[in-house]
């Protein structure tokens, strides 16, 4: 992955950046003309991710130390946690930004992670004038931001479907190590109220256009759950994952992501359709992009750079489609990142 040198006011701390995620994300920093703070465990995890400095400011810490969390964070604007498992960074990261009057945002698609930190930080975060955004990845966010993009001039919906389809997934070391710690009942809405996910997973057919053709896909919720019925009322809300990827992931042999790109991408495609419907009407929205991951990075990025330069309505711990506008971050991902298209269906 190649960095471009840039010199800039704008600085954004970085939570985890020698890891997979962390490093598009320190690279998209600096696409950006914003400067990045490398923050990782240690300075030989810092050397081995080969950050350029001084365009990048290295400096290691954990959430175990508190003193030397703060000083690591000193000079941001905002932080960007990509540290997972969120249960286990999210609290400490977040208590350190709110405590600098920092913006925070991580990329957590753990719900139980997600759900603390909103409950926690709304007040805190409202008191210091910041925001606090959790669950701001590929799942989560994005999804979110398509809905609340989707539904529009509607108040309400009586059910919203989010359909992930995946070509495959390998996942990072990370994603394993987040897997085997996050054990909590994923929920759903259903009867208007947040619930546990029915078991065995509900399972149907979806064509998810030219891109991946029709899948199987298996009820899966993340984080984007917690996020959308925090502002969105809807009877139903349901998320599918295809069954291609659960069985990637659930495969132990599955290798981590390969680059196949200048930029560190892999080949994985994926589409996100949404479908909303409302007194007999329905309304649908379907992205497109490659690799999950690597979308991270310009997601997160884009959400940050709007906070730090108060593109937002409102501080405190919030969804992001509840306070940024989420039609213009998708289509400020066009082309390079993403590509979406809306319609009645």
């Amino acid at each position: 992955m190649s960095d471009q040198v840039a010199v800039t006011s704008r600085v954004v701390a970085v939570f985890g950046a020698a890891g997979h995620t962390g490093r598009f994300v320190v690279a998209e920093l600096l696409r950006r003309g914003i400067r990045p703070i490398a923050i990782a465990r240690s300075a030989e995890a810092l050397a081995a991710a080969n950050f350029r400095e001084p365009e990048v400011l290295c400096r290691p810490a954990t959430v175990e130390d508190e003193r030397l969390l703060l000083r690591a964070l000193a000079g941001a604007e905002a932080v960007i946690n990509c540290a997972g498992p969120f249960l286990d960074t999210a609290d400490a990261l977040a208590a350190a930004a709110v405590k600098l009057g920092i913006h925070y945002v991580d990329v957590s698609a753990e719900q139980p992670s997600v759900t603390t930190t909103l409950e926690k930080f709304d007040q805190p975060a409202r008191e210091a004038g910041v925001a606090v955004i959790p669950g701001t990845g590929f799942y989560g966010g994005l999804a979110d931001l398509l809905v609340t993009a989707v539904l529009a001039d509607w108040t309400s919906a009586d059910t919203i479907d989010i359909l992930i389809g995946l070509d495959s997934w390998h996942p990072t070391r990370g994603t394993r190590v987040t897997g085997e710690r996050n054990k909590a009942t994923r929920m759903v809405v259903a009867d208007g109220r947040l619930s546990p996910l029915a078991l065995p997973s509900a399972q149907k057919h979806w064509n998810f256009g030219a891109a991946l053709g029709e899948q199987l896909v298996s009820e899966m919720p993340f984080s984007e759950i917690v996020l959308i019925s925090r502002h969105v009322k809807t009877s139903e809300l349901h998320t599918y994952l295809s069954t291609v990827a659960l069985t990637d992931i659930r495969d132990k042999s599955t290798p981590a992501p390969q680059a196949v790109d200048s930029t560190g991408r892999s080949a994985q495609r994926f589409v996100v359709d949404v479908v909303a419907r409302r007194e007999g009407a329905t309304r649908r929205i379907i992205a497109r992009g490659q690799d999950i991951y690597a979308f991270t990075a310009p997601l997160v990025c884009e959400v940050v750079e709007r906070l730090i330069r108060q593109q937002f309505s409102r501080a405190g711990a919030h969804a992001p489609g509840e306070i940024l506008d989420a039609h213009e971050i998708l289509t400020a991902l066009q082309p390079d990142h993403l590509e979406f298209e809306i319609g009645a269906s």
